[in-house]
């Protein structure tokens, strides 16, 4: 019997006008965005942090759900209101990251595997009892003129429908996201033909362990020229490229995308959700799952001061309000000019 409520968990994860917060950065990332504000890594300031996040005023208006890590779906708010707790009051649906890190994968140079099944159905249970009601485990894969392996590639998807079928047996709606990083100098061609191949074995891999696809959310790369390519594609072509990848691999069945924004800029993660959103309709919602993207101008205003906080917070609104328009193709960057006017 399908699961009606993992079904409706999933399409209100991806409801119009609205997209999910990455908040599960784990203590090695997040100390590295501290680093940048001068801002030193402790539990309490994590959590101010966090609270400024979760408490910004009208941004559940643009934001369905936040994903958020081990140590913070067990933190609170200031008012002593459990975190998951304060989101759920505002139909904000909480989530968590299961997985426990890419790990060097044997016998393949270069090349990872994502650990964390031991144990994962006893933490499922926990976090569902803490009110997470959809998770997230990340994939990676580099690109080179011969990575990935097809030994990478199988390995990573194998793993990624596992922890799928596990959080659905949990009530959980799994977040796939096999992640191609898009670190390098290929061209945008090969991004298209390495997602292909990725995306061809997580769905093969979902389908033979009975997944039910009505009650998964994807969160893939966009194919992209390599960062350090000396010519890159510009935002339509962006876009064309990443439809045509997604078209030939992700079932209709689907709800929804949520593109990850991997190295971008803020306003280029942006502007290409937006030019693929003003080329619809498609079978699928097409949103955003982003963490630097959305929290980046935040975490600078913020600066780590009390005095501060409200800064942060509008610059966390604006971003989130960008990237609602761009759910439905209605963003330009003289947007971004006239808030900065305000």
């Amino acid at each position: 019997m399908p699961n009606t409520e993992l079904h409706e968990t999933a399409r209100a994860l991806v409801a119009e006008g609205k997209g999910i917060l990455a908040a599960d950065e784990s203590g090695g990332t997040i100390k590295k965005r501290f680093d940048t504000i001068g801002v030193e890594s402790t539990e309490e300031n994590r959590r101010a942090y966090r609270n400024l996040l979760f408490t910004t005023p009208g941004v559940e208006e643009y934001i369905s759900g936040v994903i958020l890590y081990d140590e913070t779906i067990r933190q609170k708010a200031d008012d002593g209101t459990p975190f998951p707790e304060l989101l759920a009051s505002k139909g904000v649906i909480p989530g968590i990251k299961v997985d426990q890190g890419a790990k060097p994968l044997a016998h393949a140079e270069g090349e990872t595997v994502t650990e964390g099944l031991d144990g994962l159905r006893q933490r499922l249970e926990e976090y569902r009892g803490l009110g997470a009601r959809f998770a997230k485990w990340r994939a990676t894969y580099s690109i080179s003129d011969t990575l990935p392996s097809e030994y990478c590639i199988w390995t990573n998807a194998h793993a990624l429908a596992r922890y799928a079928a596990l959080c659905q047996e949990a009530g959980i709606v799994p977040i796939v996201e096999p992640e191609v990083l898009q670190d390098g100098t290929h061209s945008i061609e090969r991004s298209g033909f390495v997602t292909s191949r990725v995306l061809a074995a997580v769905y093969t891999e979902l389908f033979d362990q009975r997944v039910d696809v009505e009650g998964t959310l994807l969160k893939p790369n966009m194919t992209l020229s390599g960062y350090d390519a000396s010519d890159r594609a510009g935002v339509d072509e962006v876009a064309e490229a990443t439809l045509h990848t997604l078209s030939k691999h992700v079932p209709a069945a689907v709800p929804g995308i949520v593109f990850l924004s991997g190295g971008q800029s803020d306003e280029d993660a942006t502007a290409h959700l937006n030019a693929m959103n003003a080329v619809g309709p498609h079978p699928w919602q097409l949103s955003f799952s982003y963490g630097r993207a959305l929290q980046a101008p935040a975490l600078k205003a913020w600066e780590g001061k009390p005095e501060c906080v409200e800064a942060g917070q509008r610059a966390y609104y604006h971003r989130a309000k960008m990237n609602a328009a761009a759910r439905t193709g209605a963003y330009g960057p003289e947007m971004e000019r006239e808030a900065a006017v305000v």
